[in-house]
């Protein structure tokens, strides 16, 4: 279906023209684009769960919702980390519960007691002799596609985008500077509901040219050496906390205290570095702690953000006292954003907008907007064609 479907002759973008604007408003609140999304994004996209040592036992796991599906990430007592649907396979009841916990060498259904090893493989089940030709191999616990990225583990419900590994690709070298897969969590996972859309969130946080209007913090920490590039999967930001004491306490104590970390080289040292990897999750690699953030979709106007936090084994006051204080920046970085992204939410609802201009220098939201509109073509039109637009018989 052409994505000009009801819309008229000059509501058409070209190829061209569309490099040079955003996304339009109409995509940040539809009902329908926002069923496409879950579909030809959300379904093909790597989601974190946990890292490895989140499980580090046999029989620890890590759960994680997403869009109606509860996925559970496991320790075998191999020692493998698998992932499945945390669904029975009789009744469909979820399995475990809780943000993460210990299931022991089973784990066993609440609802009838059917019972799998950590490795998904269906061990028993009481009455068994009344399932006629029940074959036990058949109805282990279903799989999900897994790849494990550092230490981190993915996880995707069908294929289609690139392995991980080949999305990062650009800066493998970089991030295998920070031994990721040595990091131990910091505190539990948290999540933030917030009242706007996926896509809101996602644009903000690559958005270099807010920086010295909206967080004066950040400006104090990193003067004018913000910087950003795209790369086809992944976007990079970042800034160098400068030497320049800064007025502001938490930032000034930060810059004092911040102690040197042995693996990192000098460049490195005090180095504020931010990813985003396509569509929905960013992580952000500070000397002195690592912080994962997923935009979590919840409906057209709603989105859920999800925070890890991890660290290196580091018992120093100075690196205790940095993470503190590092908690204190971003937490008041995070009031900034949140006040942001409310603002544009409500501005996309106005009859005054469509489509706003890009800079050239708006490398990341050109990235963005560039691979939403290969996804979904209907994102190059302007204005929402009629409602229904999605339906496979609409122009019949």
């Amino acid at each position: 279906m052409s994505p000009a479907v009801n819309a008229s002759a000059t509501d058409i973008v070209s190829a061209v023209e569309e490099q040079s604007l955003s996304l339009p408003a109409w995509i940040y609140r539809d009902p329908e684009f926002f069923e496409r999304e879950r579909e030809q994004i959300f379904r093909t996209s790597w989601q974190l769960v946990c890292h490895v040592n989140d499980i580090a036992q046999p029989g620890d796991y890590h759960t994680f919702d997403f869009l109606g599906q509860s996925v559970v990430t496991v320790r075998g007592d191999d020692g493998e980390v698998r992932s499945f649907h945390n669904v029975c396979r009789h009744r469909a009841a979820r399995l475990l519960d809780g943000p993460r916990g210990h299931c022991g060498r089973r784990i066993t259904c609440p609802y009838h007691a059917w019972t799998y090893a950590t490795d998904g493989r269906l061990m028993a089940l009481p009455q068994r002799d009344a399932f006629l030709g029940l074959d036990r191999q058949q109805h282990g616990l279903a799989a999900l596609e897994q790849e494990i990225f550092f230490g981190f583990v993915f996880v995707r419900f069908a294929s289609g985008t690139p392995s991980v590994r080949e999305m990062a690709a650009p800066y493998l070298d970089e991030l295998a500077e920070y031994r990721l897969e040595g990091l131990i969590p910091q505190r539990r996972v948290t999540l933030r509901p917030r009242a706007v859309n996926w896509k809101n969130i996602a644009d903000n946080y690559a958005d270099g040219l807010h920086i010295p209007v909206a967080h004066p913090g950040l400006s104090r920490l990193f003067g004018d050496t913000y910087g950003v590039e795209a790369q086809p999967w992944i976007d990079k930001m970042w800034g160098q906390v400068r030497a320049t004491p800064s007025s502001n306490w938490s930032e000034g104590r930060y810059q004092a205290l911040l102690p040197p970390v042995a693996h990192l080289p000098a460049s490195r040292q005090r180095l504020w570095i931010y990813f985003k990897l396509w569509p929905n999750l960013a992580f952000d690699i500070y000397p002195d702690q690592v912080d994962f953030m997923q935009f979590l979709p919840i409906s057209p106007s709603e989105t859920l953000i999800r925070e890890i936090a991890y660290v290196h084994p580091d018992e120093r006051r100075q690196m205790r006292a940095a993470r503190y204080l590092n908690w204190r920046i971003n937490r008041q970085v995070n009031r900034e954003d949140t006040a942001l992204i409310e603002r544009v939410q409500a501005g996309m609802a106005s009859d005054s907008y469509t489509v706003g201009p890009l800079g050239t220098n708006e490398v990341c939201l050109r990235s963005f907007a560039r691979r939403m509109r290969l996804t979904i073509p209907e994102a190059r039109a302007p204005r929402a064609p009629l409602p229904g637009w999605s339906h496979p018989d609409h122009d019949r």
